[in-house]
């Protein structure tokens, strides 16, 4: 799918979870097929925003996608939609009514956390990239119980309270309400023999070293996805992933935007008027920059392929470099008498004086016209 997920579901991208819960109902009620029968085009609208919503309503996927888009979703793992189109349908219609149309299975695996690494680093690192190793505490799966939580050798016993369903049923006058089990807390388990080196919960925390490959051109809000890098999982279940969101520090000189560089250049005022060539520092080291004889304040030059290189690998971006004339501030005598000399040899060119000739006479002509009207 290539339409964008915000357009299908009518929201703005930073709609909150409410606003896009609330599109999604309204377009799942118009176009289920059970509405629409033998209509494949509304059968299609609500394939879409199904995949819509399922990505959006998912905080990791959306920040994927708000990053990279489709293709930042494929390439974290996300091929489409699943099998059953109506399980985000299911899911949404039974939170609002208070019950859950998909049954789980409560004493199945369970995925460890995902995690998030927030990580500072050089513009220079961002723009030719670097390899890192950081430090991070989290929970990993217990070695000594395997993620059960109980004891080696024992097993996790069938709730006496839920006996086993993990939720139990409380009458209020004609309805019977189900809610999750206080002492198996839905899992319809308990552990008698909680393991001792983490304390029944399955996880221990670790401290481990992670490396990490910053590929050139990152820039700041960039996310990088370690799989199996987050918190362990329990019972089998495999490991969370770990995102590192990165922050580039500014530099001094240079300013970037995109894949193009921006440098401000102090040139002195009479080279700018004679004209020059000057060694300009790049992300890349130095280059020569021919300034031509004339060159005005503000006046900007650019150097190709001198920018940020494509994180597809697909060439650099280009190099804007803006001329700053600096204006002495303290003249010698002689240095006076060479520029008043310059001055009245007719130094000031034509076009200045052509432009405040302009000015005048054209202001001079208005006051005139206005002195007429009111004499008239």
């Amino acid at each position: 799918m290539s339409r964008d997920y915000y357009e299908i579901l009518g929201v703005s991208r930073d709609a909150s979870m409410e606003v896009i819960k609330k599109s999604y109902r309204k377009l799942a009620m118009k176009y289920h097929p059970d509405r629409n029968p033998d209509d494949p085009e509304a059968e299609a609208r609500f394939k879409e925003a199904a995949e819509a919503y399922e990505v959006l309503s998912d905080e990791q996927k959306r920040r994927v996608y708000d990053t990279y888009g489709h293709e930042g979703l494929k390439n974290s793992g996300y091929s489409g939609p699943s099998d059953d189109i109506f399980s985000s349908f299911n899911d949404l219609f039974g939170d609002l009514f208070g019950f859950n149309t998909r049954r789980r299975n409560p004493n199945g695996p369970i995925q460890g956390d995902d995690l998030r690494y927030d990580m500072e680093i050089t513009f220079m690192e961002a723009v030719h990239g670097t390899n890192k190793e950081v430090e991070i505490t989290k929970r990993e799966t217990c070695w000594t119980c395997e993620g059960t939580g109980a004891r080696p050798g024992y097993r996790p016993q069938v709730c006496p309270t839920c006996r086993g369903r993990g939720q139990v049923l409380r009458s209020q006058g004609f309805f019977q309400v189900s809610s999750t089990c206080p002492q198996c807390h839905g899992r319809g388990q308990v552990i008698l023999e909680p393991c001792t080196d983490c304390n029944g919960q399955g996880l221990v925390n670790r401290t481990k070293k992670v490396k990490i490959n910053i590929p050139a051109g990152v820039d700041t809000g960039a996310q990088m996805r370690l799989r199996g890098e987050g918190e362990g999982g329990r019972r089998g279940g495999p490991s969370g992933d770990l995102y590192v969101v990165l922050h580039v520090q500014r530099h001094e000189f240079f300013e970037r935007d995109g894949q193009t560089i921006y440098l401000r250049y102090p040139l002195p005022m009479v080279q700018a008027t004679l004209g020059c060539k000057v060694e300009v520092p790049t992300i890349h080291g130095s280059t020569t920059l021919e300034i031509p004889a004339g060159t005005q304040p503000g006046q900007r030059f650019t150097l190709r392929g001198e920018g940020v290189p494509s994180l597809r690998g697909r060439g650099r971006g280009d190099m804007v470099v803006e001329v700053q004339v600096q204006i002495p501030r303290k003249l010698t005598k002689e240095q006076k008498e060479l520029l008043h000399q310059f001055d009245s040899t007719g130094g000031q060119e034509p076009e200045d004086e052509g432009f405040f000739s302009r000015l005048f006479h054209g202001h001079l002509k208005k006051h005139k016209k206005k002195q007429q009207a009111e004499e008239a």
